[in-house]
C-alpha cells in the first residue's frame, strides 16, 4: 500500500511539473511508453524489482532503454534512483497517466469481448458510453472467452454487463429460484 502512496506522490510531482514547463502531454506519452515497455518485457521489470542490482546500474539500463523520451521523464530516473524507489516506476508511470486522464477529462473505457471488437460492436459500444459519462472515452479492448458473447463494459467505478454468460447465469438463477 505504501508503494502506491508513494507512486501517487511521485507522479503528483512530476505532473504539476510537466504542467508547470507545459510538457504535461509529452510525459504522458511517455509514461505510457514506460508503462508499455516494462510490461512487455519481463526482464526488464525483473531487474527494477531486483535489490541486487544496483540503482546506478538500473539508471543506466533505463538510460539506454528509453533514450527518445522528454528529458523531464528521464530526470524522474535519476530522482527515483537517488532515493532508492526506482522499482516503483512502473507504477509512477501508471499514476502519472491516470493523474493525467483526470486532468484532461480524459476516461479509459475497458471492454472485454470473446472476439475482437468489429466496427459495429464499437459503435454500440460507444453508444452505451456516452450513456455512462460524459467524459471523452479512449477505448481499450480486453478478450475473454469465458463471456462467450456480447460486450462488458467498465467505464471508472460503472459496469454494464451485456455478455452471454452473464444473461445464462440471471436464466440459471430464475430456474432455480422457482
Amino acid at each position: 500500500m505504501s508503494e502506491s502512496r508513494a507512486a501517487i506522490r511521485y507522479a503528483k510531482a512530476l505532473l504539476a511539473l510537466a504542467n508547470e514547463q507545459q510538457q504535461a502531454e509529452a510525459i504522458q506519452k511517455d509514461m505510457k511508453f514506460i508503462v508499455n515497455t516494462i510490461a512487455e518485457h519481463n526482464e526488464l521489470a525483473m531487474v527494477l524489482k531486483n535489490a541486487v542490482v544496483k540503482g546506478e546500474e538500473k539508471k543506466e539500463i533505463l538510460h539506454k532503454v528509453f533514450t527518445t523520451i522528454q528529458p523531464l521523464s528521464k530526470s524522474l530516473f535519476n530522482l527515483l534512483t537517488d532515493n532508492k524507489r526506482i522499482d516503483i516506476l512502473e507504477t509512477v508511470a501508471a499514476k502519472y497517466s491516470q493523474l493525467f486522464d483526470i486532468q484532461t477529462g480524459k476516461e479509459t473505457a475497458t471492454v472485454t469481448t470473446a472476439v475482437p471488437m468489429t466496427n459495429e460492436m464499437e459503435i454500440k459500444v460507444l453508444a452505451k458510453v456516452k450513456e455512462l459519462t460524459s467524459k471523452s472515452v479512449e477505448l481499450h479492448n480486453v478478450i475473454d472467452e469465458t463471456i462467450l458473447g456480447g460486450f462488458i463494459l467498465r467505464v471508472g467505478d460503472k459496469q454494464y454487463n451485456a455478455s452471454i454468460a452473464s444473461k445464462l447465469n440471471k436464466l440459471k438463477r430464475g430456474f432455480t429460484l422457482n
